[in-house]
């Protein structure tokens, strides 16, 4: 990295969670351009690239949106078309079936009890065909600028590793990381749950990652329970 890294020379491990004041505000520098990482133009867009992303990338969900939205660009002409059209669309993502009946029944829910509009509201959201909790906290956050955090696998593994929470399940990580967030005073970035769920996924992208984290390289490793650690 060429920037300093006030957390590459740690020496030992901190016997209690990172202090979410502290992760916040270096992640604000470091991710400073933290974005969701679908392309879209509008809600609708968002909400159904945020549904096609499941089991697979945001790479390869953008992949095949381009042709989707040009030939569906409305909750209408997504409600009204031929499954197997759809499907050939989404064939790269795999499952393209499953997929397909997905997205079209999204965009008929949305006709139905909405005018064809995207709300925003979490239950209405969540009463969708295909949408569950953190698709309702991406739309909500990012389209209409709401702090929530959506806990995605990278979000659910820095948090382990940040000491924030040790359960697995993203309902409990995400009251885990909130009540952390709470308890450490906000902080730089950290009244944002939004932002501050981006900035954990891009750091969980290139830096630490799964299977090798960077820690000599993490901003984070002197504030970090388990830097340097398998």
């Amino acid at each position: 990295m060429s920037r300093s890294n006030p957390g590459a020379a740690t020496r030992g491990h901190p016997a209690g969670p990172a202090d979410a004041a502290v992760v916040a505000a270096r992640l604000e520098d470091l991710h400073a351009e933290a974005r969701t990482e679908l392309d879209h133009r509008d809600a609708f867009e968002l909400l159904v690239a945020t549904v096609l992303s499941a089991q697979t990338t945001d790479v390869r969900v953008n992949q095949v949106t381009p042709e989707l939205f040009t030939r569906w660009p409305d909750p209408a002409a997504l409600a009204g078309a031929e499954e197997d059209a759809v499907t050939a669309v989404l064939r790269p993502l795999g499952m393209g079936a499953t997929r397909a009946r997905r997205i079209i029944g999204l965009a008929q829910g949305l006709l139905e009890r909405h005018g064809g509009q995207v709300p925003d509201d979490q239950a209405a959201l969540e009463a969708l065909p295909g949408v569950g909790r953190k698709t309702a906290h991406v739309v909500r956050g990012a389209w209409f600028g709401h702090s929530l955090l959506a806990v995605d696998t990278h979000v659910g593994r820095l948090a382990r590793r940040l000491g924030w929470t040790t359960r697995s399940d993203p309902r409990r990580v995400e009251d885990d990381v909130v009540a952390r967030v709470e308890a450490d005073g906000g902080g730089a970035g950290a009244e944002d749950l939004t932002l501050l769920g981006l900035r954990l996924i891009l750091h969980g992208r290139r830096i630490c990652t799964a299977r090798a984290p960077r820690c000599p390289e993490c901003v984070l490793a002197d504030v970090c329970p388990s830097a340097g650690i398998g």
